[in-house]
């Protein structure tokens, strides 16, 4: 052994002496605090016993060996090491002036813009839990490093143990070593010391000769192998493992892998390529149980490395030659194996333990249970790691012990086989888990001859979890008088870096009791012991693990940050220094560092040791006596708003909760996900088949409450899940990380789910409070004194714009109409396709013109109708409703378009048609033949009152006839036709469209367009309402251009319908809708190639523009420009318009733009600006970079149309705002509405919305309100005309904008997070109902899936939105209602909700 080894661990002379004083004072003080412990029972929290006195006389001095180097800097934590140069730049590097300067100008702050002048508050902090006054903190003195006994080295012991295995093998060859069960109970297999020597040296032997070639040898010593055996199956694992010490190759014993997608056992796969493994050691049984392809091989599991599998059973291995022999060598620092540990979040790290380390554990082991030769003792554990491993496997064989090996499956069919046998063979050890105990327990009914009398020991290996003490105190309760005495149980605490911890010693003192600590929750929570009383609820009463390891050195440290000595009473994780410990994780050195290699500080700073501790990732303190006492794991630790909660705790809060028949004991896990900066409690339980939804709500309930009181912590989320679908290990328990990781990717399927986020989620930011609103006059001496210009901004002015524009010099369309028809009769105006992109019908001028007359006569002479009566358009998108509008104008009267009921859906089509007609007012309602039988048929009849129909005509069948005149309206502002049209918050609104602001507008979209009679257009739009309207019926008939007309339904049939006639016709602008877009994105998605051979070709399209009244929907057109690039399409060329309903187009056309340095290249795309999402809920806009934390984007609409100005105003002070402002847009154009249509006469809102004035700066323009929030933006680029460019970005309907904490949310914003947080999701809608957001999604799966959506719909809103979702509603797909546009009506989902028609598959109640 290394010379400072011994020195370390058995005190060097020069230490001895210090170090005995550190001993006894400590234990003297000792019997002080154990005096004090048992006199206090102490109700007051906040003043805690004084255990501290006796601390201050010794200072902690773990002596270093005389001669190391006593100026060793402290080690540095973190990357303390910068380098060493002055600013962090290399010294000897030559950088240019240039380069140096530009370096220190990027490090230079940048100057904050001027201060606005009015508060900024929307600097959303998240609430900073504040400590709590009255929290309890550490009071004692600093805690002293606690020394294990002596090791004391016993002459015979070997010198390693494979120098043990040779001595008994050849000494005692008939000697038992290992027992093996069946699954009756009955004993399979003796192994005796004989048999295990001659095996192990075979299979050596097999590893090194056999494998591979003589001159190329597979496996050389240290080289690792994987030990792949079954838990029934010991003996031949026992060989294997010593057969790899044996040859010097390293085992890494891992578990049967029974699928190829067992939990966790990619993450092993893992562990074995970092750890270069080739070749798996396994039984005969085993290798024919593992999966096979129909070719016989043995398949790669997921993740694993490429494996050769070598059987080790005898009738398969050569003996080895007489001149061989295994090279036995003493123990030295070589690792002897890899033992695999799973992390918290799933991975798997293999702990290396050296030969002398497993060596030294072993005589530890021995010296602390007293292990003699020839002792029988039972193992229930897992041999193949931890605790089953170190006695069943190591130390046994070191004592020549006798090991009855009891497999799991054996315990699942006879709990209470391991006591069994502890009496059959008079076992004097037994390693065990308290769930053992506590099964045996359950199935123990008067077993009259059981008697353990013979038990000197019993090892409990999860003594170390608290909760380890109730079975502990129950078994020794019903088998006292069995012969179990007190002083025999022995809960040992272990880890996987640390090996053995600490165990409690067996002693033949009966009065002795063991230590015992009842600690108050609450102190646990801020990692401080405080004694209480255990009549409460809110105690944890924990039990000693005994003293420290013979040899090893223990202290606690501050679970994070710089290891600093913990006080006597604060809880800290456990060091240990000792040679029987792991030494690295394997291959990972930085996490090696952090765990392996930790010094731990005084408070001063100084380091107690020279020599290295490990952290054994439990959390605990040294009480009095020495005795260890673990409070919980570092891997089950949730920090909770700053307070500590251990998994284990709540596992066993909730198992409390009566009554237990609705969740299965063993089944539960808990883990934390972090939402919102803080750690938030998610409980997973599996559900009794048995119990109902009643039930298991009144089960969870109780669960939440108990938490609640006893931990003072709220539960975030609390799912049930069917029995047996939790992802489990091996040996039967819950895989944590593997469903934490189904619960966050949502493929969990809970059958029942309880969210609480009202009660957890504490650190929300402050409702906004509203500033008493500054006057807009101060407003607009702010933004000069800030140097910001009013928002403003205007198209091009008509007045100056000088074209040859004949159309001009009529007032009225219909004189337009018969000019056109007069001077080039045979021009085409109109041509509609069909669904198969062939010519249905075409209208050339003069065509029009004598229908439109035909129709007029038949509304003069059959429908009897007065100059200035309005009639209903039914018509299907296409040719005839065109000519009943021209028809209408030359007869004088209002038409009003209306969509026609859909046949298949009459019962919530119809009432819709006939509001309208109601509403306008109509005389008489003309359609098409079909759609007239289809007005008063039967269905219909259901649906509404087909006797007060106004008057119908079928224009199939027409008069002969010319009309005597064609009436010519008196004034340009009497009405031309009615827009009605059904807004996104579900009401019908109609507006008047005077003659004046009819020609205003064609001419303005004219001008914008460059539209003349040589020019094809193709929409595809409906033609019902706002600029489709405009596009389909009256452009053309004043541009003289050619309209290609394309029915957007056709889409549905062949959705390359559009994009095919745009190529044929070779056509440079195009108009289409949302939903157009949205069905040639997802319906061609995958036909791009095949569309190209069709010779499909967009590269003439200049501009492709989508009619909307909304904010641009940014991912949808990137994703259509995207996906067309290919086929030819500009990615600049896709642009959208923006309207509403005082003004049916204020934007349209993509700006042609540069800068000035780049006129000609093709920059960044202009029109895209990034603002900070929060900031916007404030009503402010903030630009930031692309890809910043809450950043949204924001396309701009379009370009201003010549003649209209804009202006942003406050909507509530309607004072002018600075640029860059959010505020509702105002227009003034020629071409507003002049008001709104209604019966109910309501002059307030129409004054206010289409003659409002601003209350300060320009005061005498008329402005409309469009009811749309938005900013100006000046910008760097100039149009062709060379002026800078103003862009008008349009954020959303303040209608359908939510009020919720303060702040202002646009609910798209809301539905775009919720769409990303789950494949399933396809649609969303939100809503908010009393104070509630209502969350309603489609889902797109099975309906098991409906609940995993539950919480991740919770948390995206959480994160993204800092907004609490109070209900989570999923319905299938189709239910949410959606508009012609491709808008949702959001408020008729409302309606729908409250009236219960949604027929939602879950309906969840966030608590």
């Amino acid at each position: 052994m290394e010379h400072w080894i011994s020195q370390a661990i058995h005190g060097s002379t020069t230490s001895t002496t210090s170090s005995s004083s550190t001993q006894s004072g400590g234990s003297g003080a000792a019997h002080r605090l154990a005096d004090v412990m048992a006199q206090t029972h102490i109700e007051n929290h906040s003043a805690p016993p004084d255990v501290t006195t006796y601390t201050s006389e010794h200072s902690i001095q773990v002596e270093r060996p005389q001669g190391s180097t006593g100026s060793r800097t402290a080690p540095k934590y973190g990357n303390a090491e910068l380098m060493e140069t002055g600013d962090g730049v290399p010294v000897s590097s030559r950088v240019s002036a240039k380069i140096q300067q530009l370096v220190n100008t990027l490090k230079r702050p940048k100057r904050p813009p001027l201060r606005e002048f009015f508060v900024d508050d929307f600097e959303e902090l998240l609430e900073v839990q504040q400590p709590d006054p009255n929290q309890p903190k550490p009071e004692g003195a600093q805690m002293l490093a606690m020394r294990g006994e002596q090791l004391g080295v016993v002459t015979n012991w070997p010198p390693s143990l494979e120098a043990a295995l040779q001595r008994w093998g050849t000494i005692s060859p008939k000697a038992p070593c290992l027992t093996t069960m069946d699954t009756n109970g009955k004993p399979l297999y003796i192994l005796t010391y004989g048999k295990l020597w001659t095996r192990s040296m075979k299979v050596a032997y097999s590893i090194l000769h056999k494998l591979g070639t003589k001159q190329e040898p597979m496996v050389r010593p240290g080289d690792r192998v994987a030990l792949v055996f079954p838990n029934n199956d010991p003996a031949a694992f026992m060989v294997a493992f010593y057969g790899c010490l044996l040859a010097e190759v390293v085992p890494v014993p891992i578990e049967v892998p029974l699928t190829r997608k067992d939990a966790g056992s990619q993450q092993i796969g893992f562990l074995l390529g970092s750890c270069g493994v080739t070749v798996a050691l396994t039984s005969d049984a085993c290798h024919k149980g593992l999966p096979k392809s129909p070719t016989g091989e043995i398949p790669q599991f997921k993740g694993w490395p490429k494996l050769l599998w070598f059987v080790t059973e005898s009738k398969h291995l050569s003996k080895p030659p007489r001149d061989w022999f295994p090279h036995i060598k003493d123990a030295n620092n070589d690792t002897a194996y890899i033992e695999y540990k799973t992390c918290k979040d799933g991975s798997v790290l293999g702990v290396t333990v050296t030969r002398t380390a497993l060596l030294t554990h072993c005589q530890a082991l021995t010296q602390a249970c007293g292990y003699t030769e020839a002792e029988t003792i039972v193992n229930v554990l897992d041999f193949k790691k931890d605790v089953g491993l170190w006695h069943g496997i190591l130390t046994s064989v070191m004592n020549m012990m006798h090991v009855i090996s009891i497999p799991y499956s054996l315990m699942k069919v006879n709990p209470l086989s391991w006591i069994q046998k502890v009496c059959q063979y008079k076992a004097k050890v037994a390693c065990v888990k308290s769930r053992d105990m506590h099964w045996a327990l359950v199935a123990h009914r008067d077993q009259r001859d059981i008697n353990l009398s013979s038990l000197r020991m019993l090892i409990v290996a999860d003594g170390a979890n608290p909760w380890s003490i109730s079975s502990c105190d129950a078994f020794l309760n019903v088998f006292q008088s069995k012969g179990l005495r007190q002083e025999v149980i022995c809960p040992c605490a272990s880890s996987p870096e640390a090996l053995t911890v600490a165990i409690r010693r067996p002693t033949d003192d009966s009065n002795q009791p063991p230590g015992r600590g009842v600690l108050s929750m609450h102190g646990l929570t801020y990692g401080v012991i405080r004694v209480d009383s255990e009549e409460k609820l809110s105690v944890l009463t924990v039990q000693d693990v005994g003293l420290v390891m013979p040899g090893a050195i223990m202290c606690s440290v501050k679970p994070d940050g710089i290891p600093q000595l913990c006080r006597t009473d604060e809880i800290g994780e456990l060091c240990v220094c000792a040679v029987a410990t792991g030494t690295s994780y394997y291959g990972l050195s930085g996490m090696t560092k952090n765990t392996f290699e930790v010094f731990p500080m005084t408070s001063s700073g100084a380091p107690i040791s020279e020599y290295p501790f490990i952290r054994t990732g439990l959390l605990g303190f040294v009480g009095p006596g020495g005795l260890v006492f673990v409070v919980g794991k570092m891997d089950g630790l949730m920090v909770v708003s700053g307070r500590r909660h251990n998994a284990d705790d709540i596992v066993a809060t909730a198992l409390a909760v009566e009554p237990m028949k609705f969740v299965y004991r063993g089944r539960i896990a808990v883990f934390s996900v972090t939402v919102l900066h803080d750690e938030r409690i998610v409980i997973v339980a599996e559900q009794r088949p048995d119990s109902t939804e009643e039930d298991s709500f009144q089960w969870m309930s109780r669960v939440l409450q108990a938490i609640d009181s006893i931990h003072q912590v709220g539960v975030y989320c609390l799912a049930l899940v069917p029995a047996n679908t939790l992802p489990k290990t091996p040996l039967g328990g819950i895989h944590l990380s593997e469903t934490k990781q189904l619960f966050l990717e949502g493929s969990l399927h809970p059958c029942n789910v309880l969210m609480c986020p009202h009660t957890c989620v504490t650190n929300l930011p402050k409702p906004r409070q509203k500033q008493p609103e500054i006057g807009p006059a101060s407003v607009m001496v702010g933004n000069l004194v800030s140097g910001k210009r009013i928002a403003q901004a205007s198209g091009r002015d008509l007045g100056q714009i000088e074209d040859n524009d004949q159309a001009r010099k009529f007032l009225f369309l219909s004189e337009v109409l018969q000019w056109r028809a007069q001077t080039t009769p045979d021009h085409v105006l109109y041509t509609l396709l069909n669904c198969r992109g062939a010519i249905a019908n075409s209208l050339t001028c003069v065509q029009l013109h004598k229908r439109a007359e035909k129709i007029a006569v038949m509304l003069t002479e059959r429908g009897h109708l007065q100059d200035g009566d309005h009639v209903a358009l039914v018509y299907p998108p296409g040719i005839d409703l065109i000519a009943a509008f021209y028809g209408c104008l030359y007869a004088g009267c209002v038409p009003i378009t209306v969509r026609p009921p859909h046949p298949q859906n009459i019962a919530t089509t119809l009432p819709t048609v006939k509001m309208i007609v109601e509403v306008s007012r109509s005389a008489c309602l003309m359609t098409t033949q079909l759609i007239c039988k289809l007005l008063r048929s039967r269905e219909a009849a259901a649906a509404v009152d087909v006797r007060t129909w106004p008057l119908i005509l079928d224009t199939d069948d027409l008069p002969k006839k010319r009309p005597a005149q064609i009436c010519k309206p008196c004034n340009p502002d009497t009405l031309a036709y009615l827009d009605f049209s059904v807004s996104t918050t579900g009401m019908l609104a109609g507006v008047k469209m005077s003659h004046a602001a009819t020609s205003a507008f064609c001419r303005s979209i004219k001008l914008q367009c460059e539209l003349y009679p040589s020019r094809e257009v193709a929409i595809c739009l409906d033609p019902y309402c706002g600029l489709g309207f405009v596009l389909w019926c009256l452009c053309s008939v004043y541009s003289g251009h050619q309209s290609i007309l394309i029915p957007p339904s056709e889409l549905e049939t062949n959705p390359a319908l559009w994009l095919l006639a745009v190529s044929q016709y070779k056509v440079r602008d195009t108009f289409c809708s949302y939903s157009v877009m949205e069905l040639c994105t997802k319906g061609l998605g995958s036909q791009t190639e095949s569309l190209k051979a069709r010779g499909l070709d967009l590269s003439r399209v200049r501009t492709c523009v989508v009619v909307a009244e909304e904010r641009p929907r940014i991912a949808l057109t990137q994703s259509f420009s995207k996906l067309f690039k290919d086929l030819g399409l500009h990615p600049r060329a896709v642009s959208t318009s923006f309207g509403c309903r005082v003004n049916l187009a204020i934007c349209l056309q993509p700006h042609r733009l540069w800068t000035l340095a780049e006129q000609g290249t093709s920059g960044p795309d202009p029109t895209t600006v990034y603002v900070d999402m929060r900031a916007l809920r404030h009503d402010r806009v903030r630009l930031v970079e692309r890809g910043s934390p809450h950043s949204l984007p924001l396309m701009e609409s379009g370009k201003i149309l010549p003649g209209v100005r804009i202006i942003i105003a406050n909507p509530e002070t309607k004072g002018p705002l600075g640029d860059s402002h959010l505020g509702e847009i105002w227009v003034h154009s020629a071409h507003n509405a002049s008001g709104y249509f209604t019966i109910y006469g309501d002059e307030s809102l129409q004054s206010d919305h289409f003659n409002s004035r601003l209350s300060f700066g320009d005061t005498q323009t008329i402005w409309a309100r469009t009811g749309y929030l938005g900013f100006l933006r000046r910008t760097e680029l100039t149009d062709a005309n060379g002026e800078r460019h103003d862009a008008l970005y349009v954020v959303g309907a303040l209608d359908e904008a939510m009020e919720l904490r303060g702040m202002r949310y646009h609910p798209i914003d809301i539905e775009t997070s919720v769409i990303r947080a789950h494949k399933s999701v396809t649609e969303c809608a939100v809503f908010t109902w009393t104070n509630l957001l209502v969350v309603v999604v489609e889902l797109d799966g099975s309906e098991q899936e409906a609940l995993d959506l539950v919480p991740l719909v919770t948390n995206v809103v959480l994160e993204e939105h800092y907004l609490i979702v109070g209900v989570v509603v999923v319905v299938d797909i189709g239910v949410i209602p959606i508009n012609s546009r491709g808008e949702k009506q959001r408020m008729h989902l409302r309606d729908g909700f409250l009236a219960d028609q949604l027929d939602p598959i879950y309906v969840a109640y966030n608590m």
